[in-house]
């Protein structure tokens, strides 16, 4: 039965799930969104507040896209996991969320060529499937030109995905998502436009996928496949990274991904173009991801531009197991409840998104009862 927006019925993005060995109260996902507030890279005890206040018990909660190693930043004041003292600063911010019941992953990125000599060690280049670098300008910054990993340089970065989603299970999380999605390292392997390479990580679509089911398999193995989901986004064109047949680059990562048996794959809806949502009718169902939802084996978990309507349709037309909200969770901290109740959503500010400011546009946007002054 699809949901009326009566109370009195099934609200199908509030009905639980059992995703693995984790139950869900429900089905409405924190998506991972940078929030440029950890500073020196070092989650901050501010970040601690944000993610608790989003928590419910049973709810599944992602953090912002966390750097696996000091090649992999490429903005200001993003966390990362791959020192002691980073793991020990999430410690209390997962502790927080535990508290309320929730449950949550580590998003594990590294940006790959989005980058510049600022932000690499000893002021490098960043590093990238390619030498081809993003057009100086895009998005108001000045892109360094990338230097194409070596061969025999794959592996280390590889390597520090396993690291990272081990340093992310020693700082309490419950799992980790590798970032395979919007435009950063492992899409530019992925996407023919990107990757040039002409050796076994490049050309054919089995090779472009290989160093990003490296990266699987790595973690994986490291924290075992109940722990592990991945973000996709075959189909964004996020950083000048675009492939020239998303509806296959998408279909084979999810055949390919189930000889892992990963515990959930995420998805970017088609509709997301650059930063912004192309929205259709409020009771358009979506369909250019279902052949990816019916070949992979797991949890499956879409992502893009959802209201409420959009992801209860989703949900009652077994087109996701899951729905991840950014913007509309960002400044609705509360969002399952005023799902629930159908009640009336704060608008976000989206000039505050990246400042970095540990409260405003951060910890500020009121709860329902404040909002209605209970």
């Amino acid at each position: 039965m699809a949901a009326s927006s009566s109370s009195s019925d099934t609200v199908p993005l509030l009905t639980p799930y059992r995703m693995g060995r984790f139950h869900l109260s429900h089905r409405v996902v924190l998506a991972p969104l940078t929030r440029n507030r950890a500073y020196n890279t070092i989650p901050q005890p501010h970040a601690a507040v944000y993610y608790s206040q989003r928590a419910t018990n049973g709810g599944l909660l992602i953090t912002e896209a966390t750097g696996v190693s000091d090649t992999a930043q490429g903005y200001p004041h993003t966390p990362g996991i791959w020192t002691k003292e980073q793991v020990e600063a999430w410690k209390p911010i997962v502790d927080a969320v535990h508290k309320k019941g929730g449950i949550f992953f580590c998003q594990l990125w590294h940006v790959g060529r989005v980058s510049n000599y600022d932000f690499q060690p000893n002021g490098q280049a960043p590093l990238s499937s390619t030498d081809k670098g993003i057009t100086p300008g895009l998005e108001g910054v000045q892109w360094s030109p990338p230097r194409r990993l070596r061969k025999d340089e794959i592996p280390g970065i590889v390597n520090d995905f396993r690291l990272a989603a081990r340093n992310a299970i020693e700082a309490g999380f419950d799992g980790v998502e590798i970032h395979g999605a919007n435009g950063y390292l492992i899409e530019q392997f992925m996407k023919d436009q990107v990757n040039d390479r002409t050796d076994e990580y490049g050309g054919n679509l089995e090779n472009r996928c290989r160093f990003a089911l490296e990266v699987v398999e790595a973690v994986t193995n490291e924290i075992g496949p109940n722990r592990v989901g991945i973000r996709l986004s075959p189909y964004t064109d996020f950083m000048e990274a675009i492939d020239s047949d998303p509806d296959a680059l998408g279909l084979y990562m999810a055949n390919a991904l189930n000889k892992f048996n990963i515990l959930y794959l995420h998805v970017i809806e088609p509709r997301v173009v650059g930063a912004r949502v192309h929205q259709g009718p409020e009771d358009e169902i979506p369909h250019r991801l279902l052949p990816m939802r019916k070949a992979f084996n797991n949890t499956f978990m879409a992502a893009g531009g959802y209201t409420r309507t959009k992801g209860n349709r989703a949900i009652a037309d077994n087109y996701a197991d899951l729905i991840a909200f950014g913007r509309l969770f960002l400044a609705n901290p509360d969002l399952p409840r005023r799902y629930e109740l159908d009640a009336p959503l704060n608008k976000y500010d989206r000039s505050t998104f990246y400042i970095s400011d540990p409260v405003v546009g951060y910890t500020d946007y009121p709860f329902l009862e404040e909002a209605s002054g209970h």
